[in-house]
Protein backbone atom coordinates (compact mmCIF):
# COMPACT_ATOMS: atom_id res chain seq x y z
CA UNK A 1 0.00 0.00 0.00
CA UNK A 2 2.63 2.08 0.77
CA UNK A 3 4.74 1.69 -2.43
CA UNK A 4 1.99 2.38 -4.43
CA UNK A 5 0.98 5.45 -2.53
CA UNK A 6 4.93 6.56 -2.98
CA UNK A 7 4.57 5.58 -6.64
CA UNK A 8 1.43 8.17 -7.09
CA UNK A 9 3.24 10.84 -5.13
CA UNK A 10 6.39 10.19 -7.51
CA UNK A 11 3.83 10.79 -10.63
CA UNK A 12 2.46 13.77 -9.24
CA UNK A 13 5.58 15.03 -8.86
CA UNK A 14 7.23 14.17 -12.18
CA UNK A 15 3.98 15.56 -13.93
CA UNK A 16 4.80 18.95 -11.85
CA UNK A 17 8.57 18.80 -13.05
CA UNK A 18 7.31 18.32 -16.71
CA UNK A 19 4.95 20.87 -16.47
CA UNK A 20 8.02 23.73 -15.61
CA UNK A 21 9.87 22.46 -18.19
CA UNK A 22 7.63 22.44 -20.74
CA UNK A 23 6.93 26.08 -19.53
CA UNK A 24 10.73 26.91 -19.43
CA UNK A 25 10.87 25.91 -22.95
CA UNK A 26 8.34 27.56 -24.25
CA UNK A 27 10.31 30.66 -22.56
CA UNK A 28 13.00 29.85 -24.23
CA UNK A 29 11.66 29.84 -27.50
CA UNK A 30 9.89 33.41 -26.84
CA UNK A 31 13.62 34.34 -26.34
CA UNK A 32 14.79 33.02 -29.46
CA UNK A 33 16.81 35.66 -31.58
CA UNK A 34 14.59 35.83 -35.13
CA UNK A 35 15.92 37.19 -38.05
CA UNK A 36 13.21 37.96 -41.14
CA UNK A 37 14.48 38.24 -44.48
CA UNK A 38 13.29 36.72 -48.36
CA UNK A 39 14.60 33.12 -48.30
CA UNK A 40 15.00 32.73 -52.21
CA UNK A 41 17.23 35.98 -52.15
CA UNK A 42 20.26 34.33 -50.38
CA UNK A 43 22.43 31.07 -51.29
CA UNK A 44 22.82 28.16 -49.06
CA UNK A 45 26.15 29.59 -47.61
CA UNK A 46 24.88 32.63 -46.49
CA UNK A 47 22.04 30.99 -45.11
CA UNK A 48 24.20 28.26 -43.88
CA UNK A 49 26.42 30.62 -42.02
CA UNK A 50 23.62 32.30 -39.51
CA UNK A 51 23.80 31.00 -36.12
CA UNK A 52 21.78 27.47 -35.37
CA UNK A 53 20.17 29.12 -32.64
CA UNK A 54 18.33 32.19 -34.33
CA UNK A 55 14.99 31.33 -35.54
CA UNK A 56 14.42 32.02 -39.32
CA UNK A 57 11.37 33.56 -40.08
CA UNK A 58 10.95 33.72 -44.26
CA UNK A 59 9.19 36.94 -45.76
CA UNK A 60 8.05 38.16 -48.95
CA UNK A 61 8.92 41.93 -49.49
CA UNK A 62 7.02 41.66 -52.23
CA UNK A 63 3.87 41.11 -50.64
CA UNK A 64 4.83 43.01 -47.59
CA UNK A 65 1.18 44.28 -47.36
CA UNK A 66 0.20 40.67 -46.03
CA UNK A 67 -0.55 40.94 -42.43
CA UNK A 68 1.78 37.89 -41.73
CA UNK A 69 4.54 39.56 -43.29
CA UNK A 70 4.24 42.73 -40.90
CA UNK A 71 4.19 40.54 -38.31
CA UNK A 72 7.14 38.79 -38.33
CA UNK A 73 9.38 42.37 -39.50
CA UNK A 74 7.74 43.88 -36.57
CA UNK A 75 8.80 40.58 -33.94
CA UNK A 76 12.12 40.07 -35.57
CA UNK A 77 15.24 41.03 -33.90
CA UNK A 78 17.13 41.40 -37.14
CA UNK A 79 15.92 41.90 -40.51
CA UNK A 80 18.01 40.99 -43.79
CA UNK A 81 16.81 43.34 -46.99
CA UNK A 82 17.99 44.24 -50.55
CA UNK A 83 18.55 47.72 -51.68
CA UNK A 84 15.25 47.53 -53.91
CA UNK A 85 12.94 47.18 -50.47
CA UNK A 86 14.50 49.61 -48.49
CA UNK A 87 11.89 52.64 -49.12
CA UNK A 88 9.42 49.63 -47.85
CA UNK A 89 10.25 49.86 -44.24
CA UNK A 90 10.14 51.88 -41.23
CA UNK A 91 13.68 53.51 -40.10
CA UNK A 92 12.46 54.56 -36.83
CA UNK A 93 11.49 51.20 -35.69
CA UNK A 94 15.29 50.30 -35.89
CA UNK A 95 18.26 50.86 -34.24
CA UNK A 96 21.12 52.76 -34.54
CA UNK A 97 24.01 50.25 -36.20
CA UNK A 98 26.86 51.38 -37.25
CA UNK A 99 27.83 52.79 -34.39
CA UNK A 100 29.33 49.67 -33.19
CA UNK A 101 32.65 48.66 -33.83
CA UNK A 102 31.29 46.81 -37.48
CA UNK A 103 31.39 49.96 -39.20
CA UNK A 104 35.51 50.21 -39.16
CA UNK A 105 35.33 46.63 -40.49
CA UNK A 106 33.62 47.96 -44.32
CA UNK A 107 35.26 48.35 -47.08
CA UNK A 108 35.22 51.72 -49.19
CA UNK A 109 33.30 50.64 -50.97
CA UNK A 110 30.49 49.84 -48.58
CA UNK A 111 31.78 53.18 -46.54
CA UNK A 112 31.11 55.23 -50.42
CA UNK A 113 27.38 53.88 -50.80
CA UNK A 114 26.50 54.40 -47.44
CA UNK A 115 27.14 58.21 -47.87
CA UNK A 116 24.18 58.29 -50.47
CA UNK A 117 21.90 57.58 -47.56
CA UNK A 118 20.30 60.06 -45.48
CA UNK A 119 21.62 59.93 -41.70
CA UNK A 120 18.95 58.63 -39.98
CA UNK A 121 18.91 55.46 -42.68
CA UNK A 122 23.02 55.42 -42.47
CA UNK A 123 22.96 55.01 -39.49
CA UNK A 124 21.09 52.09 -39.13
CA UNK A 125 22.02 50.12 -42.53
CA UNK A 126 24.65 47.25 -42.17
CA UNK A 127 25.77 46.10 -45.23
CA UNK A 128 26.34 42.48 -45.57
CA UNK A 129 26.61 41.14 -48.90
CA UNK A 130 27.16 42.87 -52.83
CA UNK A 131 25.61 40.53 -55.49
CA UNK A 132 26.65 41.92 -59.39
CA UNK A 133 24.56 41.06 -61.85
CA UNK A 134 25.25 38.48 -64.90
CA UNK A 135 24.58 37.33 -68.14
CA UNK A 136 23.62 34.34 -68.96
CA UNK A 137 23.87 33.12 -72.48
CA UNK A 138 22.25 29.86 -73.47
CA UNK A 139 23.71 27.60 -76.62
CA UNK A 140 25.68 30.77 -78.13
CA UNK A 141 29.25 30.52 -77.81
CA UNK A 142 29.45 32.96 -80.17
CA UNK A 143 28.28 35.99 -78.47
CA UNK A 144 30.63 35.04 -75.28
CA UNK A 145 33.55 37.25 -76.62
CA UNK A 146 31.06 40.11 -77.43
CA UNK A 147 28.97 40.34 -74.46
CA UNK A 148 32.25 40.62 -72.40
CA UNK A 149 32.89 43.45 -74.04
CA UNK A 150 29.72 45.98 -73.24
CA UNK A 151 26.26 45.48 -73.55
CA UNK A 152 25.89 46.83 -76.90
CA UNK A 153 25.32 42.91 -77.43
CA UNK A 154 22.21 42.77 -76.65
CA UNK A 155 21.12 44.70 -79.90
CA UNK A 156 22.19 42.11 -81.51
CA UNK A 157 19.38 41.03 -84.28
CA UNK A 158 19.70 37.07 -83.08
CA UNK A 159 18.67 38.60 -79.71
CA UNK A 160 15.58 39.82 -80.96
CA UNK A 161 12.47 38.75 -78.71
CA UNK A 162 14.91 36.31 -77.38
CA UNK A 163 16.42 38.44 -73.98
CA UNK A 164 14.48 37.93 -70.38
CA UNK A 165 15.14 40.96 -68.32
CA UNK A 166 14.60 41.67 -64.30
CA UNK A 167 11.24 43.30 -63.65
CA UNK A 168 13.16 46.43 -62.91
CA UNK A 169 12.60 49.42 -65.36
CA UNK A 170 15.63 50.81 -63.06
CA UNK A 171 18.17 48.02 -64.14
CA UNK A 172 17.14 48.42 -67.78
CA UNK A 173 17.30 52.07 -68.18
CA UNK A 174 20.81 51.89 -66.33
CA UNK A 175 21.64 49.21 -68.82
CA UNK A 176 20.48 51.08 -72.03
CA UNK A 177 22.62 53.68 -70.77
CA UNK A 178 25.56 51.61 -70.74
CA UNK A 179 24.79 51.25 -74.62
CA UNK A 180 26.12 53.69 -77.50
CA UNK A 181 23.54 55.23 -79.97
CA UNK A 182 20.64 56.46 -80.03
CA UNK A 183 16.96 55.43 -78.57
CA UNK A 184 18.77 52.45 -76.63
CA UNK A 185 15.95 51.84 -74.21
CA UNK A 186 13.91 51.86 -76.58
CA UNK A 187 15.62 49.36 -78.82
CA UNK A 188 16.77 47.63 -75.65
CA UNK A 189 12.73 46.87 -75.29
CA UNK A 190 12.58 45.60 -78.34
CA UNK A 191 14.91 43.21 -77.42
CA UNK A 192 13.00 41.64 -75.06
CA UNK A 193 10.79 38.19 -74.73
CA UNK A 194 9.67 38.93 -71.21
CA UNK A 195 9.95 40.73 -67.40
CA UNK A 196 10.51 38.30 -64.95
CA UNK A 197 12.70 37.48 -61.80
CA UNK A 198 12.00 34.63 -59.95
CA UNK A 199 11.69 31.97 -62.94
CA UNK A 200 14.23 33.68 -65.69
CA UNK A 201 16.50 30.69 -65.64
CA UNK A 202 13.42 28.35 -65.82
CA UNK A 203 11.92 30.18 -69.21
CA UNK A 204 15.68 30.25 -70.19
CA UNK A 205 16.29 26.63 -70.12
CA UNK A 206 12.55 25.35 -71.64
CA UNK A 207 11.97 28.06 -73.88
CA UNK A 208 13.71 30.02 -77.08
CA UNK A 209 15.29 32.34 -75.24
CA UNK A 210 18.93 33.17 -75.77
CA UNK A 211 19.95 35.61 -73.10
CA UNK A 212 18.74 36.17 -69.23
CA UNK A 213 19.84 38.87 -66.75
CA UNK A 214 19.99 38.25 -62.68
CA UNK A 215 21.42 38.27 -59.91
CA UNK A 216 24.93 36.16 -59.63
CA UNK A 217 23.69 34.43 -56.20
CA UNK A 218 20.51 32.92 -58.17
CA UNK A 219 21.94 31.21 -61.03
CA UNK A 220 25.56 29.91 -60.23
CA UNK A 221 24.23 26.53 -59.21
CA UNK A 222 22.42 25.90 -62.59
CA UNK A 223 26.20 25.65 -64.64
CA UNK A 224 26.85 22.61 -63.31
CA UNK A 225 23.58 20.78 -64.50
CA UNK A 226 23.21 21.95 -67.58
CA UNK A 227 26.17 22.90 -70.19
CA UNK A 228 24.70 25.11 -72.67
CA UNK A 229 24.62 28.01 -70.12
CA UNK A 230 27.34 30.29 -70.22
CA UNK A 231 27.66 33.47 -67.29
CA UNK A 232 29.30 36.51 -68.51
CA UNK A 233 30.24 40.02 -67.08
CA UNK A 234 30.47 42.53 -69.64
CA UNK A 235 33.68 45.16 -69.17
CA UNK A 236 31.33 48.09 -69.08
CA UNK A 237 30.06 47.18 -65.54
CA UNK A 238 27.04 45.77 -64.41
CA UNK A 239 24.18 46.42 -61.59
CA UNK A 240 24.99 45.76 -58.03
CA UNK A 241 22.30 44.39 -55.92
CA UNK A 242 23.03 45.49 -52.36
CA UNK A 243 21.65 43.45 -49.29
CA UNK A 244 21.55 45.46 -45.51
CA UNK A 245 21.30 44.07 -41.48
CA UNK A 246 18.88 46.19 -39.76
CA UNK A 247 18.47 45.53 -35.95
CA UNK A 248 15.53 46.11 -33.63
CA UNK A 249 17.33 46.10 -30.55
CA UNK A 250 20.82 46.73 -29.14
CA UNK A 251 20.56 44.19 -26.51
CA UNK A 252 22.09 41.78 -28.64
CA UNK A 253 24.95 44.07 -30.16
CA UNK A 254 27.19 40.61 -28.52
CA UNK A 255 25.53 38.35 -30.65
CA UNK A 256 25.38 40.39 -33.56
CA UNK A 257 29.13 41.50 -33.70
CA UNK A 258 30.36 37.48 -33.21
CA UNK A 259 28.59 36.49 -36.23
CA UNK A 260 29.38 39.20 -38.30
CA UNK A 261 33.21 38.07 -37.13
CA UNK A 262 32.63 34.57 -38.17
CA UNK A 263 31.97 35.69 -42.17
CA UNK A 264 35.52 36.22 -42.43
CA UNK A 265 36.29 32.57 -41.94
CA UNK A 266 38.23 32.18 -45.28
CA UNK A 267 36.22 28.45 -45.56
CA UNK A 268 32.96 30.73 -45.29
CA UNK A 269 34.65 33.56 -47.65
CA UNK A 270 34.85 30.63 -50.37
CA UNK A 271 31.75 29.19 -50.06
CA UNK A 272 29.95 32.98 -50.52
CA UNK A 273 32.16 33.99 -53.00
CA UNK A 274 31.64 30.60 -55.53
CA UNK A 275 27.73 31.39 -54.78
CA UNK A 276 27.95 34.67 -55.96
CA UNK A 277 27.53 36.18 -52.57
CA UNK A 278 30.84 39.44 -51.70
CA UNK A 279 31.25 40.62 -48.15
CA UNK A 280 31.79 44.03 -48.17
CA UNK A 281 33.93 44.06 -45.49
CA UNK A 282 37.69 45.07 -45.45
CA UNK A 283 40.11 42.06 -45.17
CA UNK A 284 42.74 40.87 -47.52
CA UNK A 285 41.89 37.48 -47.92
CA UNK A 286 38.19 38.70 -48.84
CA UNK A 287 39.37 41.42 -51.13
CA UNK A 288 41.67 39.38 -53.68
CA UNK A 289 38.02 37.70 -54.26
CA UNK A 290 36.82 40.01 -55.93
CA UNK A 291 39.30 39.89 -58.35
CA UNK A 292 39.48 36.48 -59.20
CA UNK A 293 41.35 34.53 -61.85
CA UNK A 294 39.31 32.35 -64.45
CA UNK A 295 41.50 29.12 -63.03
CA UNK A 296 41.00 29.96 -59.79
CA UNK A 297 37.58 29.28 -59.21
CA UNK A 298 35.21 26.97 -60.85
CA UNK A 299 32.53 30.02 -62.03
CA UNK A 300 34.35 33.01 -62.56
CA UNK A 301 32.82 36.26 -61.45
CA UNK A 302 33.36 39.84 -62.42
CA UNK A 303 37.13 41.05 -63.64
CA UNK A 304 38.88 43.77 -61.71
CA UNK A 305 37.58 46.18 -64.69
CA UNK A 306 34.00 44.89 -64.27
CA UNK A 307 33.95 45.70 -60.67
CA UNK A 308 35.48 49.15 -61.59
CA UNK A 309 32.63 50.12 -63.28
CA UNK A 310 29.96 48.47 -61.87
CA UNK A 311 27.11 50.74 -60.41
CA UNK A 312 24.88 51.00 -57.23
CA UNK A 313 21.06 52.18 -56.96
CA UNK A 314 20.71 55.35 -54.59
CA UNK A 315 17.19 55.26 -52.69
CA UNK A 316 14.63 57.26 -55.06
CA UNK A 317 12.36 60.00 -53.60
CA UNK A 318 8.87 60.72 -55.12
CA UNK A 319 9.36 62.99 -57.42
CA UNK A 320 12.41 60.61 -59.11
CA UNK A 321 10.07 57.73 -58.84
CA UNK A 322 7.46 59.57 -61.26
CA UNK A 323 10.37 60.98 -63.62
CA UNK A 324 11.62 57.19 -64.51
CA UNK A 325 8.27 55.67 -64.26
CA UNK A 326 7.14 58.58 -66.98
CA UNK A 327 10.78 58.18 -68.72
CA UNK A 328 9.92 53.74 -68.96
CA UNK A 329 6.20 54.58 -70.03
CA UNK A 330 7.37 57.05 -73.14
CA UNK A 331 9.52 54.11 -74.20
CA UNK A 332 7.15 52.03 -76.47
CA UNK A 333 8.80 49.04 -78.23
CA UNK A 334 9.02 49.70 -82.20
Amino acid sequence: MFAKCLTRRQFINYGKLSFLFLLNSCSNVSKKIKISFQSSFYPESFKDSLPSGWKKENINFGDFQLEKNKTKLLNSDFTLINDGWINSINFEEFQDINDLFLFNKLDGRSKDFLNIFEENQRNKLLPIGIVPYAVIIKNNKDLITYAEKSWDFLLSSKLTGKVIFPRSPRIIMSIARKISGNNSLLKLKGQAMLFEDKNSLNWLINSDACVAILPYSLCFKYFKIDSRLSMVFPKTGVPLMWHFLLSKTKKNNGLLIEWVKSLESKKIIDKLVTQGWYLPIKNKYLQEKYYMKKHEVDISGPSKICWENSWSFSPLDDQEKLNLENLWNKSSSP
